[in-house]
């Protein structure tokens, strides 16, 4: 699911999940190019995971079989983000979007074809503070918790551990504004202190004189609020080489098995935080995803099987699989009352609902929106151990 080759294919493909002739369309609009392609099959693989187990149990609404239709944003480009939304909304007709992943992405997509539109968006790993805010007609959810808390869980960590002082250097984008102000803002109070803070731009070759500025502070950790694929791990990259950091943190966007493979042991002891979690949900989702050959060395594979678990049981609940409604119907088989409703139990969520029961989908992340669509979430801690990074705690 790594190689490029493979991102590439999945990019330019429509993949149908259980059936030989389709009879809803539901839009994986995600970043399989650009700075978080390693990242990306994974996590449209978590979709596609959960609409082969509705496609296996009948499908919705009367039979309606699931085709997954995949549009590449490229995540750092809102030209194709509008491009590739605008495709799936009013080309391939889709009644849903699972995606995107990132948050200018997702702005963008929702502004310029799914609110316009009446499509619903559900976003596994869009974590700007700046989505709460969007003007959608409440059809924009994320099943990936706000940076907002992100921010505050990541200064937490590092306090915890006796970091005193650090550098920031963050992606020049939405969710590096948002993911910046709170985790400064959070340190601050925590008695730390920001030496420097810079915004970047992605994309580009060298970064030495804006590592360098950072470094002129005195902090000897950088915090790394960007894109493993990316800027990243350039500017850790280049860190390294010139001897200007000795420790690095970061977020849910630098946690994947490329970047340690990349930097190799400067790497270890590495600290970030992602969305994730170790209730009753989150073990059921391990159990589907081994059963599925999904490895859980990323972030957003959860939360993707829960959009997409989300938009099919919506379907079924109100009986139809237009695009009338599907607001909602998500908000009906997200919150209380209901049955609750964990990965591996579609099946019977779909039997319930064509019962006329109710069903409280609790998935593997807890989901609970509330009047922006955002859910409350809680966070894993993640450290760079023998190359590889691995769960330390979980944060709520």
């Amino acid at each position: 699911m790594k190689t490029k080759s493979l991102v590439l294919a999945i990019a330019g493909s429509a993949i149908l999940t259980g059936s030989a002739m389709a009879d809803v369309k539901v839009g994986s609009l995600m970043g399989f190019t650009g700075p978080i392609e390693s990242l990306t099959g994974g996590i449209h693989r978590g979709a596609e995971i959960a609409a082969e187990e509705i496609n296996a149990a009948g499908g919705v609404a009367g039979g309606n079989m699931i085709e997954l239709v995949t549009g590449d944003t490229t995540c750092g480009d809102a030209t194709a983000a509008t491009a590739a939304a605008d495709r799936l909304v009013n080309a391939e007709q889709v009644a849903a979007i699972v995606g995107a992943l990132c948050s200018g992405a997702t702005t963008a997509a929702a502004n310029s074809a799914a609110v316009p539109s009446g499509v619903v968006m559900v976003s596994p790993a869009s974590t700007s503070p700046a989505i709460t805010g969007l003007d959608d007609n409440d059809l924009v959810f994320r099943t990936a918790p706000s940076d907002a808390r992100q921010g505050q869980v990541l200064a937490q960590v590092l306090r915890e551990r006796g970091v005193e002082s650090v550098a920031v250097t963050y992606v020049n984008n939405d969710y590096g504004k948002g993911f910046n102000d709170a985790f400064a803002a959070a340190f601050t109070d925590a008695g730390g202190t920001v030496t420097g803070s810079q915004a970047h731009e992605d994309g580009k070759a060298d970064y030495r004189a804006e590592i360098a500025a950072l470094a002129a502070g005195g902090a000897d950790t950088l915090v790394v609020l960007a894109y493993l694929d990316g800027s990243g791990q350039t500017i850790i990259r280049q860190a390294v080489e010139e001897g200007d950091f000795a420790k690095f943190a970061g977020g849910d966007g630098m946690v994947g098995q490329s970047l340690a493979d990349a930097i190799g042991g400067s790497l270890e002891g590495m600290v970030a935080t992602q969305p994730g979690g170790d209730s009753a949900g989150a073990d059921a989702f391990a159990k589907v995803a081994e059963a599925n050959g999904l490895e859980l060395d990323g972030p957003f594979r959860a939360e993707a099987y829960d959009a997409m678990a989300l938009i099919a049981l919506a379907m079924q609940k109100k009986g139809s699989v237009g695009r009338d409604g599907m607001s909602a119907a998500v908000r009906d088989v997200a919150n209380a009352p209901g049955e609750e409703i964990l990965p591996g139990e579609l099946g019977k969520a779909l039997e319930i609902l064509a019962g006329g029961g109710d069903v409280n989908y609790q998935g593997a992340t807890g989901v609970e929106f509330d009047d922006a669509g955002d859910p409350p979430g809680s966070y894993l801690v993640m450290e760079v151990k023998d190359g590889k990074f691995e769960q330390q705690a979980v944060i709520k």
